[in-house]
């Protein structure tokens, strides 16, 4: 138990760095008070054009990435049998991090970004199996929730099958409690996006088109 709160304080630290805040406030704005309201990607790209959109993917998804490098490091001899487990631990405590970060209010993003950089430090095949995913329907609908959502439910499904099939190398009992982490993850996703979803199902919500973001 002390691993993994250890591997939650870790990630969220690191899910604390609000990289769409900073870039908001070089622009002397908070970000928060455009668009959709959250620090995430989607609404730094509508709010600052494709650059800070740009800029904003590479941060928050770096942020995860290290955040489970220095999991790795720290438990790299003490718990290297479960490292996997402890890995999704840290990225957990990474997308809490971002989406509930205590130095803005509890007001942060949605968590996508960060957990882009989660798949490519835990399992490359899932993050290229989900990138795949999202440019087919993005080019499909350009609806970005709707390709998140998606990402996340074949990243769910993805995970248990290749845990299935002993990926992961870790006893059974770890590697439940592993699954049990990413539907939390993908449940969070989706109550995040909830606004989101109430507009896809109205067809009110918005496309991003390629070229055509908004500056401000």
């Amino acid at each position: 138990m002390t691993e993994r709160l250890i591997c939650l304080l870790v990630g969220y630290v690191f899910g604390l760095f609000q990289t769409s805040y900073i870039i908001g406030k070089m622009h002397k704005t908070d970000i928060r008070e455009h668009g959709s309201g959250n620090a995430g990607t989607t609404n730094a790209l509508r709010t600052f054009g494709k650059k800070a959109g740009a800029m904003t993917l590479l941060g928050d998804c770096l942020k995860c990435v290290l955040a489970i490098v220095v999991v790795r490091l720290i438990f790299r001899n003490s718990a290297a049998d479960v490292m996997p487990l402890l890995a999704i631990y840290a990225a957990a405590g990474c997308v809490l991090g971002h989406n509930f970060p205590i130095n803005l209010g509890f007001r942060g993003g949605k968590g996508i970004a960060a957990s882009v950089g989660f798949l490519i430090a835990f399992d490359w095949r899932i993050f290229v199996l989900c990138a795949i995913v999202f440019f087919v329907i993005f080019f499909l609908t350009h609806y970005v929730s709707l390709c998140s959502l998606s990402c996340y439910m074949v990243a769910l499904i993805a995970l248990i099958v290749r845990g299935e099939h002993g990926a992961y190398g870790m006893d059974r009992p770890h590697t439940l409690e592993m699954y049990g982490v990413m539907v939390f993850l993908t449940c969070l996703a989706f109550w995040r996006h909830r606004a989101n979803i109430v507009r896809l199902v109205r067809g009110e919500e918005n496309k991003v088109l390629v070229g055509k973001s908004k500056k401000g």
